[in-house]
């Protein structure tokens, strides 16, 4: 069963799309949005983010096996394979380690998240309804929002719980709020398209010492999510509109690749594409989109 929206007569004109991260970006710097989205700037690989690719996809891929096959010595198994494939599609992730020693170690932190994965739920208890689930819907305003859930699990009773894998630790009390935004825009996504809430949130930290993060929405919850990714988008077209795409500092700039051209640091921005953003933004439905596509909108 998929829940992607299908595309009717009555609804409103697309006037842009959000995925969570995009949405994420704008948040935390609208200049790393510009960079992203309308800049479409490159960034070199990521050793954490490539890691955390591949856990995904060996936690996807062990959903696969009969029941009393996922085991932790299956999802060990997967990981060698899981990353040769990660490294056909992309050569260039070989040149993000030093050397052996390197590779080494960021595999074994690779396996270790998969192990700990084991002692938060058993998955041979489990049978998803979906994994790497693409789904999209259409606000009101003619929004799309978008993305892909890692696992949705459906009762018999059809009840529907949201699972995402988180390969970092736990956040602290006060980023509770911003790690569950991702998840409610999910559950919001959701709603719309199947016009009931999801009963469950569960957001599964496979980094530090493992902890599962569990949230029931209702519709007032969703309700409000809306009207701030609404304001989010309004926000963005006013950037578009005047030009203004400014950098906001923060403890995450250590981490961000454009810091050369961040005045924060110095730089200047270089002049803002003269192609309009809606080529990246307003979309027409793909058929099949890529996880890593989408999630450039």
């Amino acid at each position: 069963m998929t829940y992607s929206a299908v595309m009717s007569p009555t609804e409103p004109t697309i006037i842009g799309a959000l995925s969570p991260s995009r949405a994420g970006d704008f948040m935390t710097c609208p200049l790393l949005y510009r960079f992203r989205v309308i800049d479409r700037l490159p960034e070199p690989p990521s050793p954490a983010a490539v890691r955390g690719t591949m856990v995904h996809s060996v936690l996807e891929r062990l959903y696969d096996l009969p029941a009393p096959e996922r085991t932790v010595d299956a999802a060990r198994g997967l990981l060698e394979p899981e990353w040769r494939r990660l490294l056909t599609e992309e050569p260039a992730y070989a040149g993000m380690f030093t050397g052996d020693d390197d590779h080494a170690r960021w595999l074994a932190e690779a396996r270790a998240m998969l192990e700990r994965y084991f002692t938060l739920e058993d998955p041979t208890c489990l049978e998803p309804a979906e994994r790497e689930l693409y789904v999209e819907a259409i606000l009101g305003s003619g929004l799309m929002l978008r993305g892909y859930i890692d696992r949705l699990d459906v009762a018999p009773t059809g009840e529907v719980r949201v699972v995402d894998y988180k390969t970092g630790s736990a956040p602290g009390a006060a980023f509770e709020a911003k790690a569950l935004f991702q998840m409610k825009f999910y559950a919001l996504v959701l709603w719309r398209l199947r016009g009931s809430v999801p009963r469950l949130l569960q957001l599964m930290y496979l980094g530090g010492d493992g902890e599962v993060l569990r949230y029931s929405p209702d519709e007032a919850d969703l309700l409000a999510t809306e009207r701030k990714v609404q304001a989010l988008w309004e926000a963005i077209e006013r950037a578009l509109e005047t030009g203004e795409w400014r950098h906001r500092p923060s403890r995450l700039c250590g981490w961000c690749n454009y810091k050369e051209l961040c005045p924060e640091f110095g730089g200047t921005p270089p002049p803002v594409p003269a192609r309009q953003p809606g080529d990246t933004l307003r979309s027409t439905r793909p058929a099949k989109a890529s996880r890593a596509a989408t999630d450039e909108l």
